[in-house]
């Protein structure tokens, strides 16, 4: 508790507030950091512009990339940090320092230990193959990607409600959420789906008297597992977090950042920080004009899945005080489904993996192997629109026992035409012949005729000669085990034909401030900028332009957070 002569000098001072941490962003990032330094002593305060906290963390799959965790231990698999470095090392962008790249692969594991020992949360590693297994370094076993189990949002009282919610397509009907294991049941439609479903659902409608106030999923699973146990450890420690508060500048007094101003109920407050700001608050995904300027590969905000408040604040005010950038032109790229009306894309994961589908270009002819992982083709798409015109939209063409069996991004199986969203209608084509379909799509009948034709030929055989899907160990990852000889392939053969348009996008721009190993924020020079900092979206990826595997956004975010927050509090356990 501070004194009131303490206060007085405050006011004095022109200081509105004083903590000792003040963290820009409620994302899994953002809170990890808060909490290290929380945990270390420090006073810490947390801001957050939108009226949701937990940011696109909140509507993740929750996952991390961690190597040499125990929990890969504990399954198993013996992993080798000097094997991870040379496969990210490879794969990362050329002007990404060494000793990034290094300090979060030593480091991950020991902030998953940290986390799971201080929070609610539990993670498991999954035989979830890197995305280029193949590459030196590469685990085809998996075991560095990690999940969370359900966390119970019942313990966040009521901030459950100003919880984010989860990505429509990382949710059944937008709000009853799931875990990876329940997908794959619902998925696959295994043994005691729909016991599993109805059980889960009745949970949700049950839980009275909650329902009739909000229509939050109180049974946390993927990213608001993660965020919702991040958010319950720092309420036991009083750490406060302030909504619908955006930061306008920050203040650099004598070359230290020291503060920041803040607008909170219609007024400016300025807001001293002791040892530190960490600026957490994303990347610019929904700020047009940012991605006109840096990001020509991925110029449409709309297409982002990014949430709505990621718009580049806080890296233009890192800008000002003198922060360099890298890799502004990078994003998390994905293959997205925009469906009219809703204010992000849809990520495409799993669906382009099943059998019973192809992408076709505007001209009616596949060009990618549709099964690589989707930071692969969204940039293989985003690439096609730019050097041919013809990518964006693409589409994705099925045939009626596709459509039977598997979800087509927010087409859901099993469900008539006619009781999909009014959104979904609109999209969808849907013909009694490919050649009537093609006409319905503005593409040459002729060519996707051919186009079809040429993958039924090799699909019974399991074989893909143009583009070799299901070949790569992670095609397989979401492929369907039960059709062989390639889990990933079979012929579209039954009337009706459907195709639904799907967009070169991302989940998230990725280049930021310039940071080193301890995520302080560095100038153009490379000097550190004392008391900044930055994690997540914020700052500069660790990989590049590249996605090595499953939870490579997550993962550093977490790790740097932790790493700032230690290096800031001066904590040595």
């Amino acid at each position: 508790m501070h004194s009131l002569a303490s206060e007085k000098t405050r006011a004095a001072a022109g200081w509105d507030k004083e903590v000792d941490v003040l963290v820009v962003g409620s994302g899994a990032g953002g809170l990890m950091s808060g909490l290290v330094a929380a945990s270390n002593r420090a006073e810490v305060l947390i801001i957050e512009k939108a009226a949701e906290w937990g940011g696109t963390s909140s509507t993740s799959g929750g996952g991390i990339w961690i190597p040499g965790s125990d929990q890969a231990k504990a399954a198993g698999f013996e992993d080798n940090l000097d094997d991870a470095f040379k496969y990210v090392r490879a794969l990362s962008a050329d002007n990404v320092p060494d000793e990034n790249i290094r300090a979060y692969v030593d480091n991950a594991a020991s902030m998953l230990r940290w986390l799971t020992a201080h929070t609610g949360v539990q993670y498991l590693a999954l035989p979830y193959p890197d995305y280029h297994a193949e590459n030196p370094g590469g685990s085809a076993q998996g075991f560095r990607t990690h999940l969370p189990l359900a966390f119970d949002g019942k313990k966040l009282g009521k901030d459950v409600k100003t919880q984010r919610f989860p990505s429509p397509a990382a949710s059944l009907f937008g709000y009853l959420q799931w875990t990876f294991a329940e997908t794959h049941q619902l998925l696959y439609r295994t043994k005691g789906w729909i016991a599993g479903l109805a059980l889960n659902m009745g949970k949700y409608w049950f839980d009275w008297p909650f329902r009739f106030t909000s229509r939050k999923d109180r049974r946390l699973t993927l990213g608001n597992a993660l965020t919702g146990a991040l958010r319950v450890a720092l309420n036991e420690k009083g750490v406060p977090l302030w909504l619908e508060t955006p930061m306008k500048q920050l203040v650099r007094e004598d070359g230290r950042v020291v503060g920041v101003v803040v607008e909170r109920g219609g007024k400016l407050l300025r807001i001293r920080a002791r040892k530190g700001v960490v600026l957490a608050a994303g990347g610019f995904d929904k700020n047009q004009d940012m991605r006109d300027q840096n990001a020509p590969l991925y110029p449409t905000a709309q297409y982002s899945g990014g949430v709505t408040s990621n718009t580049g604040d806080s890296i233009r005010a890192g800008v000002e005080v003198g922060a360099g950038t890298m890799n502004l032109q990078s994003a998390w790229a994905a293959p997205v489904f925009y469906v009219p009306g809703e204010d992000r894309g849809r990520l495409c994961t799993i669906e382009r993996a099943l059998p019973g589908c192809i992408m076709v270009n505007r001209k009616g002819e596949r060009y990618l192997n549709e099964a690589a992982s989707y930071h692969v083709v969204g940039q293989q798409m985003a690439a096609r629109e730019r050097d041919h015109g013809d990518a964006s939209p693409s589409w994705m063409v099925f045939d009626f026992r596709y459509r039977h069996q598997f979800p087509m991004g927010p087409l859901l199986p099993l469900m008539p035409d006619w009781m999909q969203s009014a959104g979904v209608r609109k999209i969808l084509k849907k013909a009694r012949t490919i050649e009537a379909l093609a006409a319905k799509m503005g593409v040459d009948p002729d060519r996707l005729s051919a186009t079809v034709a040429r993958f039924n030929e090799y699909a019974p055989k399991g074989e893909d000669p143009d583009f070799h899907r299901g070949e790569p160990a992670y095609d397989k990852m979401y492929g369907d085990p039960r059709n062989q000889p390639n889990p990933c392939l079979r012929a579209l053969t039954r009337a009706p034909f459907y195709a639904m348009p799907i967009y070169p996008g991302d989940i998230g721009t990725n280049g930021g401030l310039t940071t080193n190993a301890k995520a302080q924020v560095v100038d153009e020079a490379g000097a550190p900028i004392a008391g900044l900092y930055a994690v997540g979206n914020n700052a500069a990826s660790s990989m590049g332009e590249s996605y090595p595997g499953a939870g490579v956004t997550l993962g550093p975010g977490l790790t740097f957070g932790y790493l700032a927050a230690r290096d800031m509090t001066g904590a040595n356990d």
